[in-house]
């Protein structure tokens, strides 16, 4: 049979043309095409179908033995592991993923640092070796036979090492020491298959409290001995941000895990192209990633036009304006947000009998998904700041601010005068007892994306998050930028004057 290649242009042609059915947003639809919110819950074939593969996941995908993925709630660190974790599979290494409720039995209470580090590195090798025991018995069950030369001779490994047989592991819980672990993995026999371990989700039901913050110093310090000292064995750890930076303030030993840190960061243009390859695989197109991520975002525009008119019927800067300009200037770069954004106004198009989501869908759930993404920041960042809900809620526009007619958008100077008279009218102590000043709560705002940083030039409008560069909001230099409440969170903020967010909010360009 004759293979057929289609150009960028003819692969974008036909995905436009090509006629789509009306599309019945019942829940269903909605979760087929748009997918969950949470990865792990996430169908893996829909997910490898519309996974962006970006730099990042290039980084990960490498032979470093250690890396630690530091991003927000919501942003895809659990989705780029559960994709990581298939590849290996598919290819004949052993992936291994760590849970919380794997660690749970771990007797870590020691209050000698260097002991819970000794207690993680032995801990940590003995589940890596069950859960290693246990993909044996899954390739048995499933009578891999190009596995079974491989499981005898690791075996005869075992037996060599640990004087015992593989069939009286599985019945026993393994006490390994990390030293006798790390001489497993000398042999040859892991050069054929690689091991990787993924622990994901470790920082669930994270208190900021000093017992969280040298538990977890501890582990990340043991996966960094174990990864120097154990040949052909790779960790991949996904953590929050907020938790990172709490091991990394209080613990001056976690400076040498530094150079392991991958932030997971997307561009609003990346996370458009997965919008794009959602839809477009749902309907089963053809579709071409790196064509997409090399074109403008006007320029792919049109993939979205089978699922969203094309252009928002508003009023003020939102008027006319195409919808992936709405959708984007939405979202504070986590895809999370744009399922939810998608999902909320696809249920409210299948109330509304719409076979496409109109610019009514979108502005009915505006007030809902702004104050939803308000209360997702308080409770992810609480155990930092336990009066984060009151300081947001305090953020709102005065009546000055309301009549000058750009709330919301602060010179250095407002902000750092906004602050200090919310300061001056409530009481806010961070979790590590320091005392909230205008500066520090400045960056606290920042660094959890509720403020972005806006410098306007000939150009057009700069935004710049935190995780981009983090001195911006420095009490020491002024680098000349204005800060924006995100959008995200203004209908939230301004109940009251719902018509008139149009007219203040610019959309991202």
């Amino acid at each position: 049979m004759t293979k057929i290649v289609f150009s960028e242009q003819q692969l974008k042609k036909i995905a436009i043309n090509e006629k789509s059915d009306p599309i019945e947003f019942n829940e269903d639809t909605i979760r087929a095409l748009f997918g969950h919110e949470a990865a792990e819950d996430e169908n893996l074939i829909r997910l490898k179908a519309y996974y962006v593969k970006t730099d990042i996941y290039k980084s990960l995908k490498s032979q470093i033995p250690l890396f630690i993925l530091v991003g927000h709630k919501g942003i895809g660190k659990s989705a780029l592991l559960n994709i990581l974790h298939a590849e290996d599979k598919e290819s004949g290494n052993i992936p291994i993923i760590i849970q919380p409720d794997d660690i749970i039995n771990l007797d870590i209470s020691n209050t000698n640092f260097l002991q819970k580090i000794r207690e993680w590195k032995d801990g940590i090798a003995g589940i890596i070796l069950e859960k290693l025991i246990l993909s044996i018995n899954d390739s048995i069950s499933e009578k891999i036979l190009s596995d079974i030369s491989w499981i005898n001779r690791f075996g005869s490994l075992v037996f060599s090492i640990l004087g015992k047989k593989l069939s009286d592991l599985q019945k026993e819980h393994i006490k390994l020491n990390a030293a006798t672990f790390a001489s497993l993995f000398k042999d040859s026999l892991f050069k054929e298959r690689q091991v990787t371990v993924y622990l994901d989700d470790l920082d669930r039901g994270w208190k900021n409290s000093t017992n969280d913050i040298d538990s977890l110093s501890a582990m990340l310090n043991a996966i960094r001995d174990l990864s120097r000292n154990t040949y052909n064995l790779r960790f991949r750890v996904a953590l929050r941000s907020d938790v990172y930076y709490a091991v990394r303030t209080s613990d001056e030993t976690t400076d040498k895990i530094d150079s392991s840190v991958i932030w997971q960061r997307w561009s609003n243009h990346e996370i458009l192209v997965m919008l794009i390859k959602r839809i477009e695989t749902y309907f089963g197109r053809l579709v071409n990633e790196e064509f997409l991520l090399k074109s403008s975002q006007h320029e792919i525009q049109e993939y979205l036009h089978s699922v969203f008119e094309p252009r928002f019927c508003g009023h003020g800067h939102w008027d006319n304006a195409p919808m992936y300009r709405v959708l984007m200037s939405l979202i504070r770069k986590r895809p999370r947000d744009l399922i939810k954004l998608c999902t909320l106004s696809a249920r409210k198009a299948y109330i509304n009998h719409h076979s496409c989501i109109k610019t009514n869908d979108l502005e009915s759930i505006f007030n809902k998904y702004s104050n939803d993404r308000l209360t997702d920041t308080s409770n992810e960042y609480k155990s930092e700041l336990p009066k984060i809900q009151e300081l947001l809620l305090k953020m709102k526009p005065s009546q000055k601010e309301l009549l000058q007619g750009r709330p919301c958008l602060f010179t250095r100077a407002q902000i750092l005068e906004k602050l200090d008279n919310i300061i001056s009218m409530s009481h806010f102590t961070f979790k590590d007892g320091k005392q909230a000043t205008a500066h520090n709560l400045l960056t606290f705002l920042f660094k959890i994306n509720f403020l972005t940083a806006r410098k306007d030039d000939t150009s057009g409008i700069q935004r710049i998050y935190y995780d981009e560069n983090q001195y911006i909001s420095s009490e020491f230099a002024d680098f000349g930028f204005s800060f924006e409440i995100h959008p995200s969170y203004r209908w939230a903020l301004q109940p009251g004057n719902i018509n008139d967010l149009f007219k203040q909010i610019q959309l991202t360009d």
